[in-house]
């Protein structure tokens, strides 16, 4: 153990070290965490109109029966008919437009990384994205006649819009924008950053405010930039008749989704999580960027078509194998794993489900140090907060606690995929927050599944089973001493 020790601090850990390090990947990870508040504003949305919409069937099924005509429900009663409308609403300005969102935080990190101007790099690469985006009114209207279009035209004017006015693809800013905000947004916002760094701008005096100072030192790198991704744009069209943003996401995003199914890639992922916690550096962090870019569109997606059809809903695609896009239903279907299934199923506790070893020392343990760590650990355990233990006992490095580190969370993981791939529980289909308790989090999270509470007290029981053995064994190793 102690050589393969010494051989993964050697080689890995500086890899690893300089990966959660890299200027480029802490941006793309910061990106994704300021983006939470509208994700988890959207997801609340989703939540209330769910709940609204589609009551628990047990207490449905009660209130029809009381009704008298059998059709009451909370979506036509005063405040919840209000309240499910408002929150169309804030999903309408959060999840529906999270790509834009997320083009904005994409260039403001990525700018702060470059040191110079974020407001500006914002900006850079929202119009990175907004400049790819498919023209649909230019392609709904082509070839129609002139009485056609004029009919066209009034209709759009009676929206209050121009009718000289592209209608943009709004159905391209939703997480499906991700990669190509990667992308182009990253080539838009660094060639910005470089022209600024190359000092290639336009200075004001001294006696200019600096805020009007800042914003024409941008316009000459911004310039280059946005005629740069747009040009790309325009050949890309020209030549191959396609969007490029159509082109990224047949043949770059979703070959990435569909490899990220895979039983394989999931485990590898959640093996060099735990691997990188074990030498002390924040492995979801250090694979944030995988993590959120692959499958966090996913669960976005899930959402959407949960908020479309239910819960019954999304076990009616399940079942009948809608479960990629290829197979899907009326433009519908749900992705059996995505980002919040590692929280709901197998993280509980924190990375390592360590919340059951928390669980092992507090019934198993013999040592004072040991129960001391977990009883402080419990409070913030609960809430999928694991650093007191981790650095607390410390299961960093200790090379006792190796073995169910990594093994007790490929562990659950596996039952979690297997039970989801069987349809014995629902995939998860909402995002709730990351501190939501364990059980609680797997029932929100499928779309209050309550067959995700059973499934999440068997990977459960397997961690604390995996777990608990080690615990004795340090027992043993404290007499030994």
């Amino acid at each position: 153990m102690n050589a393969l020790q010494q051989w993964m601090e050697k080689h890995l850990v500086p890899v690893a070290a300089k990966i959660g390090s890299q200027k480029h990947l802490v941006a793309l990870r910061d990106s994704f965490v300021g983006m939470l508040p509208a994700t988890m504003v959207g997801a609340m949305a989703t939540l209330v109109s769910v709940m609204i919409g589609t009551v628990p069937s047990a207490v449905q099924q009660l209130v029809q029966r009381s009704a008298s005509d059998g059709s009451w429900t909370l979506s036509d009663k005063p405040v919840f008919e209000q309240l499910a409308g408002i929150s169309s609403l804030v999903s309408q300005g959060t999840l529906t437009i999270i790509g834009l969102i997320f083009a904005f935080s994409w260039g403001y990190n990525l700018s702060k990384a470059y040191k110079v101007n974020e407001l500006a790099g914002g900006i850079v690469g929202v119009a990175a994205l907004v400049s790819g985006l498919p023209n649909i009114i230019g392609i709904a209207t082509a070839g129609l006649s002139e009485k056609a279009m004029e009919t066209v035209n009034n209709n759009i004017a009676a929206q209050g819009i121009a009718t000289w006015k592209m209608g943009l693809s709004v159905g391209q800013l939703d997480a499906g924008a991700y990669f190509t905000v990667i992308i182009m947004g990253a080539l838009a916002v660094i060639l910005y950053a470089k022209l600024m760094l190359a000092d290639i701008t336009i200075k004001m005096p001294d006696s200019v405010p600096p805020a009007v100072s800042k914003a024409f030192l941008a316009i000459i790198p911004t310039i280059v930039a946005v005629y740069v991704v747009s040009i790309i744009y325009y050949f890309i069209k020209v030549w191959t008749g396609n969007d490029l943003i159509f082109l990224i996401s047949k043949y770059i995003a979703e070959p990435f989704q569909a490899l990220s199914q895979s039983i394989v890639s999931v485990l590898i992922v959640t093996f060099f999580v735990s691997l990188f916690w074990f030498f002390g550096i924040h492995g979801t962090n250090v694979l944030g960027a995988v993590l959120d870019g692959i499958w966090g569109p996913l669960q976005l997606a899930n959402m959407d078509v949960y908020n479309k059809v239910g819960l019954q809903g999304v076990k009616d695609l399940v079942a009948k194998g809608a479960t990629d896009k290829t197979h899907a239903i009326d433009g519908n279907f749900v992705t059996l794993w995505v980002r919040g299934s590692w929280d709901a199923f197998a993280w509980f506790g924190g990375t390592a489900g360590t919340i059951t070893l928390i669980i092992a020392i507090l019934w198993f343990s013999k040592r004072e140090d040991y129960k001391t760590v977990a009883k402080l650990s419990v409070a913030p355990g609960i809430f999928n907060i694991n650093e007191p233990v981790m650095f607390g006992m410390p299961l960093v490095l200790n090379s006792l606690f190796f073995i169910p580190l990594l093994l007790a969370p490929m562990v659950s993981v596996t039952i979690a995929y297997i039970a989801t791939a069987l349809h014995l529980v629902s995939p998860v289909v909402l995002q709730v927050p990351w501190v939501t308790p364990p059980f609680i989090n797997a029932f929100m999270a499928t779309g209050f599944d309550w067959r995700a509470i059973v499934v999440t007290a068997v990977t459960f029981a397997a961690s604390f089973a995996i777990w608990f053995p080690f615990v004795i064994a340090a027992n043993s190793m404290e007499e030994e001493a």
